[in-house]
């Protein structure tokens, strides 16, 4: 299986791309547990973001761009994560996505996440993210996670589940998504396909 986390982080290092780290070896984890080999790739939009406006201008994907598309676009399940600004996403998260066809990410699981300097950003998720990859017509898993600053470090209290458990369940709830999509067929090569056509062929 292939899990891509892209992350729109600017700083280095960036608090995005820690959350989106940490949700993977989550989602990895509990992929892992189920028997299943899994392959993550982290996409760091920041080091994109030239190609992604020069594209928006032209409508052609850099090599690089093109790559980070084609990986989102083919992976078993995907994490979104991007900062809070301006009380939503990020532009250059929203730019990248605007780049993928609607239809590229139909049924895929996704599992959404923003950071942010205060926990009173955090309906970000629902009111931008969510809305954003059901226009997709992405399934984005119930558990989306928020960091703020004093989120980190914090094993939450009698009130509020901690990060690290949040962490946990919206990962075990992407892993328990991609194992249960149906395995994709497999394009068959050239000679695979001709041999099958050959077999149909009767000759009485």
């Amino acid at each position: 299986m292939k899990l891509v986390a892209v992350s729109a982080g600017l700083s280095t290092p960036s608090s995005t791309r820690l959350l989106a780290d940490r949700l993977a070896e989550s989602a990895r984890g509990e992929l892992a547990d189920k028997g299943y080999v899994v392959e993550t790739e982290v996409i760091e939009l920041r080091e994109l973001a030239v190609a992604v406006a020069n594209n928006l201008v032209t409508g052609f994907p850099a090599p690089q761009l093109a790559t980070a598309i084609d990986a989102v676009t083919s992976a078993h399940g995907l994490i979104a994560v991007t900062p809070v600004f301006t009380a939503s996403y990020s532009g250059l998260f929203k730019s990248f996505f605007d780049l993928i066809d609607p239809d590229a990410l139909t049924g895929k699981p996704v599992l959404v996440a923003a950071t942010g300097g205060t926990a009173r950003h955090s309906l970000v998720l629902e009111h931008a993210l969510r809305p954003l990859f059901a226009y997709l017509r992405a399934t984005v898993v119930p558990t989306a996670v928020y960091a703020a600053s004093e989120d980190w470090g914090s094993g939450g209290d009698a009130y509020t589940e901690g990060m690290p458990s949040r962490i946990r369940r919206a990962g075990g709830e992407l892993a328990a998504l991609m194992a249960a999509r149906p395995a994709e067929e497999t394009p068959e090569d050239d000679i695979t396909a001709l041999e099958r056509q050959l077999s149909d062929l009767r000759f009485d």
